[in-house]
């Protein structure tokens, strides 16, 4: 048996920095992955998806460029190049979080961990044909796409004609048709790439909004530009089957076939608590995630648990900061776990970005609010680069104490530009002092600068 201060299970976001953190904390740390580290964001997900997109932007940019005053002849996509891009990308990025492990002295141990119990000494973990004791236990096996019980999809998916997030990354030639089930933030991304590529695209949604957390005028915007791009949507259906031939669904006219060649599950994620040996311990798992307070601790003492195995916020950013709070908890550092100012992104082509309430949310929440609302248009640089874009910044602003508590926006660079807002959110800065900030020019971030003044 093999004794270590910490034992961390998963070695995903949440995981390897967990190891990294405590390591830096002066803890020994075992580390235990049975595949790749990284996890799911950096294999299957955050990192390749956006190496795909990337590409697909570069296309469409050479394509659409003469309003610009560029000219280009033949311009094409070669999709196993972009595919092969995206495994280099992938490869250098895993290999790097593995320097980085042994850079801090994590053991790291490759095979599947499974819980088998706690003595005086600590938690005992079964890897393989090895046993690991630590005073400490983190959880952080991730999650799995959900895969419903919709008839015919199981089947879809082991024939190949259905595919999760990870096949469609991985998928070395494009469809001619390909239907989305789910138009959530998985769903849209991946769309967006193949409706870029040239495929024709439908998405079934079953909400009457796509873009899941996004504000619903963003979200409206962003329909928008997908249909400029001929993507089509069927919002309010509900799917009833998955054939050989395509999709069958239920809209308001009565049940539907659409036909296609590839399907895509993109419905969302579950945590990944089964046989892990969390009923050794008596951990709490409530609707598939296990339950934690705000240090990340379970209720099961000096057993911790981030990143999407909790199932609070599935992002790999929110992760990050679980496995800070989690390890400052194990140090005896003050901290804890606050969720109300996480900034989410789509990274779709025009990108999505938002933090805070919503004009939906403050509603909800009896707060007083009004909108500031400006067109990305505003800004110099973006008009120069996005010509006819219809992007917007809107902040939402309590009226109360003058202060921001939510921003939304669509257009070029938004990604990066969130976590300003974020932080002028948690500033609680009023409106007054704000303006006071001085923005670079020119750039799309003045925008905000813009909306303040409104």
């Amino acid at each position: 048996m093999i004794k270590t201060d910490v034992i961390v299970l998963g070695g995903g976001p949440g995981g390897y920095l967990a190891a990294e953190r405590a390591a830096h904390g002066g803890k020994e740390v075992v580390l235990i992955e049975k595949r790749a580290l990284g996890g799911t964001c950096l294999n299957e997900g955050c990192i390749p998806s956006k190496a795909l997109l990337n590409s697909a932007k570069l296309y469409e940019h050479a394509k659409d460029s003469a309003n610009f005053g560029v000219t280009a002849e033949n311009v094409r996509i070669a999709h196993k190049q972009v595919i092969q891009h995206k495994d280099r990308v992938v490869h250098m990025l895993v290999a790097g979080v593995g320097a980085k492990m042994k850079a801090n002295g994590v053991n790291v141990v490759t095979g599947s961990g499974y819980v088998e119990g706690k003595t005086e000494e600590g938690f005992v973990v079964q890897v393989e044909d090895e046993t690991y004791l630590g005073e400490k236990l983190i959880l952080a096996c991730g999650s799995v796409p959900a895969i419903p019980g919709i008839p015919g999809l199981k089947e879809g998916i082991e024939n190949g004609f259905v595919m999760t997030s990870k096949e469609a990354l991985s998928r070395t030639n494009l469809p001619e048709k390909l239907i989305v089930i789910g138009g959530g933030v998985i769903g849209l991304e991946m769309a967006s790439y193949f409706a870029m590529t040239g495929v024709n695209v439908t998405i079934i949604e079953m909400l009457d909004k796509i873009a899941g957390p996004a504000e619903r005028e963003i979200a409206s915007i962003l329909l928008r530009n997908y249909k400029r791009r001929g993507v089509k949507f069927r919002l309010g259906c509900k799917v009833t089957e998955v054939t050989e031939q395509g999709v069958r669904y239920e809209d308001k006219g009565g049940e539907r076939l659409e036909q296609a060649d590839a399907v895509l599950c993109a419905i969302g994620r579950r945590a990944c608590t089964e046989n892990i040996g969390l009923e050794n311990l008596g951990i709490s798992v409530n609707r598939g995630a296990i339950e934690t307070d705000e240090h990340m601790q379970t209720n099961i003492p000096g057993v911790y648990a981030v990143g999407d195995i909790n199932g609070k916020v599935m992002l790999a950013h929110t992760a990050y900061r679980e496995a800070e709070v989690a390890v400052n908890d194990i140090l005896g550092i003050e901290d804890s776990m606050e969720y109300e100012q996480i900034p989410y992104v789509i990274y779709t082509n025009p990108e999505v970005a938002g933090v805070g309430e919503t004009e939906e949310s403050a509603a909800a929440k009896g707060m007083n609010v009004r909108v500031a609302n400006v067109s990305m248009n505003y800004s110099g640089r973006y008009l120069a680069e996005v010509e006819r874009g219809d992007g917007t910044c809107k902040l939402i602003i309590n009226t109360d104490d003058n202060t921001i508590v939510g921003v939304h926006m669509i257009g070029s660079y938004t990604s990066e530009i969130i976590y300003g807002a974020e932080m002028m959110i948690g500033s609680k800065k009023t409106i007054t002092d704000l303006q006071k900030l001085i923005f670079p020019h020119p750039t799309v971030c003045e925008v905000v600068r813009e909306a303040l003044f409104m």
